[in-house]
């Protein structure tokens, strides 16, 4: 495990954690429920109600969720799980509208392209029940099959003006991730992101920052951080190597002071292999999150 250090900022910011101007930063970590994408980098994978129990006996705000559809999220189910163990929906991902259907924002295929609206227009609508944002990640797509990169920029940007303008009706943000160049050739940078946002003067639409697609594209985490700033809306609390944060290379110290710097008050959330084991990978992240920002809910989890 890579040793964590603070800086002194970092260091002078922990001792003073319970400051009242200080924002409150929360913890959440993911659970799929997406048979299609097992092994891929999601913590827990037994259903809501293992994944709430564990998020809650470790002391997690609360979960991201990553389910097939819309439709097939038991509403009430997930109400009742809430609120036994006291946690909230940091977000819920869009993804499986790709793993399962093959549908994204750029496909050649009109009839696919508008499937992928509808798709995420009800995950917004899901999302929005429980206060939380949708996230725009793989289903943004490809620049492919006929479909040029500006052709396929202009479709993304028609459609997130839509996903915007609903979001707000419905008084939610809505979370734009970008990807690392592996997984898409469209939006692959903080500031790519962060200059549509200005460009098309979106209310509802942050930017996700994924540390680990950070870690391949920026040329520096912290300062894309900055750069961004107040459009930040969640972060993807990864290592270099998509573990748990301390089980890799990241100096996450630098990173923590770049949230701090923009008075970051979202979700660090663990979207990450589950190694060694679901339940290490989720011990450690918690770990690592009460060291740098010790929040009630993880202070209790660790005393």
């Amino acid at each position: 495990m890579t040793a964590q250090h603070d800086s002194p900022a970092s260091a002078a910011r922990n001792a003073n954690a319970a400051d009242e101007n200080q924002p409150a930063i929360r913890s959440a970590v993911t659970v799929s429920l997406v048979p299609e994408a097992t092994g891929g980098p999601f913590v827990f994978w037994n259903g809501l109600a293992d994944a709430c129990e564990q998020a809650a006996k470790l002391g997690f705000d609360a979960i991201e969720i990553f389910p097939p559809s819309a439709a097939e999220v038991d509403r009430s189910r997930l109400r009742e799980l809430l609120d036994r163990f006291h946690l909230r929906v940091a977000a819920v991902g869009t993804g499986g509208g790709w793993l399962v259907r093959r549908l994204h924002l750029c496909h050649p295929d009109a009839l696919r392209r508008e499937g992928a609206r509808q798709f995420i227009h009800e995950m917004i609508d899901l999302a929005a029940e429980f206060g939380a944002p949708a996230i725009l990640g793989s289903m943004q797509g490809r620049a492919e099959g006929g479909v040029s990169r500006t052709d396929a920029l202009t479709l993304l940007q028609e459609a997130l003006v839509e996903f915007d303008a609903h979001a707000a009706r419905l008084g939610c943000p809505f979370f734009v991730e970008p990807l690392n160049r592996y997984e898409t050739n469209l939006w692959n940078r903080v500031s790519d992101v962060s200059a549509v946002i200005d460009a098309l003067k979106l209310s509802s639409a942050r930017v996700l920052a994924d540390l680990f697609h950070m870690n391949i594209e920026e040329d520096s985490t912290p300062d894309a951080l900055r750069t961004a700033g107040k459009k930040i809306g969640h972060l993807h609390f990864a290592d270099s190597n998509r573990h748990a944060i301390g089980f890799g290379q990241t100096d996450i110290s630098r990173v923590v002071d770049a949230l701090h710097s923009i008075g970051f008050n979202g979700y660090l959330s663990a979207e990450i292999l589950p190694l060694p084991d679901s339940s290490a990978a989720a011990t450690q992240t918690m770990r690592a999150f009460s060291h740098f920002f010790r929040s009630p809910s993880s202070a209790t989890a660790n005393a």
